[in-house]
């Protein structure tokens, strides 16, 4: 059975994701699925640009979660706005320096596994971006105003 993104998003044609890089300023646009396939050289783009930042860690990450943000920026006609990353893939060492700091970072968080991510759409309110990700029942769902992001995941269906 597909995951519920893949039967909202194109089957046929092109998927493209457009990031930039908050720590690193770094950008890319790129086609990480065409035709029925995911492309090879899109997913390495994706896997790079949502490295861990600070240790410089490159992960695979989860083909479920790129079709999840696709779905999103459908659902809120974020268009060609390029995502902005807080947080993508954290290394195991990564992540917990961060839990030892914060009770909001998970000591087993889905960051580890390339399954999660923290983001913002600029020109898409954060409370809009994450009524939307909620509508979509697809994973986890995380509201940080303070900090401004949404966290969105593959993981079970939960929000806080």
């Amino acid at each position: 059975m597909l995951p519920r993104a893949a039967l909202a998003i194109p089957m046929q044609g092109e998927r493209r994701l457009s990031f930039y890089n908050t720590h690193t300023s770094e950008k890319v646009s790129t086609v990480y699925w065409a035709e029925g396939q995911y492309v090879p050289e899109g997913l390495r783009d994706v896997n790079k640009i949502l490295r861990d930042w600070r240790t410089g860690d490159v992960e695979q990450i989860d083909k479920n979660l790129l079709d999840l943000l696709t779905h999103l920026r459908g659902v809120t006609e974020a268009g060609n706005k390029p995502i902005h990353i807080i947080s993508g893939y954290r290394s195991p060492h990564t992540n917990a320096a961060l839990a030892s700091k914060s009770n909001g970072v998970a000591k087993k968080s889905l960051h580890q596994l390339g399954q999660a991510i923290d983001i913002r759409i600029p020109g898409i309110q954060l409370d809009h971006l994450r009524k939307a990700a909620l509508s979509m029942k697809e994973g986890g769902v995380g509201y940080y105003p303070s900090q401004d992001f949404v966290h969105v995941d593959t993981g079970r269906v939960r929000f806080w």
